[in-house]
C-alpha cells in the first residue's frame, strides 16, 4: 500500500501549475493533479496508477471561496464539500449544490475532497457530476493558451474522462442562480461511505401549484452523469400531484446505460432510478 516514486510540485498559482503541467508533459511525464487527494491517493497506493510527477494544486489561494458574478454563483475548484454544505450563498441561490455535496461519504472525506477534484476525476458514482450537469453549470479551464468555458453537458465525455487537457487546470465552476426553486439530493448506497449505486438530483420551480420547469440528472447510470430529459418534459406544465409524478418517474431510465457489476445489476439500477426519482421529486412537492 505504498505508492511508487513520484516528483512533487505544489505550485503558489494558476499559471505555475499550467508550467509545471506542461513542462512534465514535455519531459515525458507522466502527470497527475492532486486536489484534496480523496480519489487520487488510494489509486496511487493500491498502484492502479503511477505517476512520475504530482503537481499538487492545494497551494493555490486563488482557486479556493464561493462568491457572485452577475448572475451566476461562482465555485472554485479547490473549494471543499465541506465549505460547499455551510455556504449560505449557495443554500440561497444553488441549493441543490449543498444537498449533495452533504452527502459525500463522511465528515473526514468532506474536508478535504474538493468539488473541483470531484467533478476532474469523473467517477460515474460521483455525486456532484450530476448535480452540475443538472444545473446547466460551465467550467473555466485554464492552459498554455489561456482559458476556455465547457459547458457541463460537453465536459463529462467519457468513464472517468472529462474535456480538460493534460496540461490545463480547472480553476472555477459557475452555476447559474436558481433562486426560490425547490431542491433535493435523493442517493441509495450500501453505507454512508460508499459511492451511489444511483442517485437522483433535482430542482423543481413551481408556481401556482404546476411545475412550471424541472431539472433531473443522475448518478451511475451511465458512463458519464445523464439529464433525465424525458422525467422533465412529463412534469413540465403539470400539476403537481403523486399520479404526474410516479409517471414521470418511470421515465427516468430512457436514453440510460446502467451498467452492471458487484454492487448492483444493471435492471436492479434501472429499478432504483425509477424510485428514487419518485422521491425525490415527490420530497419537493
Amino acid at each position: 500500500m505504498i505508492p511508487a516514486q513520484f516528483d512533487y510540485v505544489r505550485p503558489s498559482s494558476v499559471d505555475e501549475a499550467v508550467t509545471a503541467l506542461s513542462e512534465g508533459i514535455d519531459n515525458g511525464d507522466e502527470v497527475k493533479v492532486l486536489g484534496g487527494g480523496q480519489s487520487l491517493l488510494p489509486v496511487l497506493r493500491l498502484r492502479l496508477a503511477a505517476p512520475t510527477l504530482v503537481v499538487d494544486l492545494g497551494g493555490i489561494a486563488e482557486l479556493r471561496g464561493i462568491r457572485e458574478d452577475g448572475d451566476h454563483i461562482v465555485v472554485g475548484a479547490m473549494t471543499t464539500h465541506h465549505e460547499v454544505v455551510r455556504d449560505g450563498l449557495l443554500r440561497e441561490h444553488v441549493g441543490l449544490l449543498p444537498d449533495a455535496a452533504a452527502t459525500v461519504a463522511d465528515p473526514q472525506i468532506r474536508h478535504r475532497g474538493t468539488l473541483g477534484g470531484s467533478v476532474s476525476h469523473a467517477d460515474p458514482a460521483g455525486d456532484l457530476a450530476a448535480v452540475c450537469l443538472a444545473l446547466a453549470a460551465e467550467f473555466l479551464l485554464v492552459g498554455p493558451d489561456g482559458r476556455r468555458t465547457v459547458a457541463a453537458e460537453d465536459f463529462f465525455v467519457d468513464l472517468f474522462t472529462t474535456a480538460l487537457d493534460e496540461t490545463e487546470v480547472l480553476a472555477e465552476v459557475r452555476f447559474p442562480r436558481y433562486t426560490g426553486w425547490r431542491h433535493h439530493y435523493e442517493k441509495f448506497n450500501r453505507t454512508a461511505q460508499a459511492w451511489s449505486m444511483v442517485g437522483v438530483a433535482a430542482a423543481l420551480k413551481v408556481h401556482g401549484g404546476a411545475v412550471a420547469e424541472a431539472r433531473v440528472a443522475l448518478t451511475n447510470m451511465g458512463a458519464t452523469p445523464i439529464r433525465a430529459t424525458a422525467v422533465e418534459r412529463a412534469l413540465v406544465g403539470r400539476q403537481a400531484s403523486e399520479d404526474v409524478v410516479r409517471a414521470a418517474a418511470e421515465l427516468a431510465t430512457e436514453g440510460t446505460s446502467a451498467p452492471s457489476d458487484a454492487d448492483a445489476a444493471a435492471d436492479y439500477r434501472e429499478h432504483l432510478a425509477k424510485v428514487l426519482t419518485g422521491r425525490a421529486v415527490l420530497s419537493l412537492l
